[in-house]
């Protein structure tokens, strides 16, 4: 549980949905999240509340 509460603030830090975790389900998906999950978020803040602290 801990994994996807961390999955979804790294995505919510590049400006995506934490439900982009689906996309795990598959093989491509899996590649996708990789690739988001290492970009640099962002410091600002966004819908889903404040950036990097």
């Amino acid at each position: 549980m801990p994994s996807l509460a961390v999955g979804a603030r790294r995505l919510h830090d590049c400006g995506r949905s934490g439900w982009w975790q689906l996309l795990i389900l598959t093989v491509i998906g899996i590649i996708l999240l990789l690739i988001w999950w290492a970009t640099e978020g962002s410091s600002e803040e966004n819908e889903y509340g404040t950036g990097l602290d």
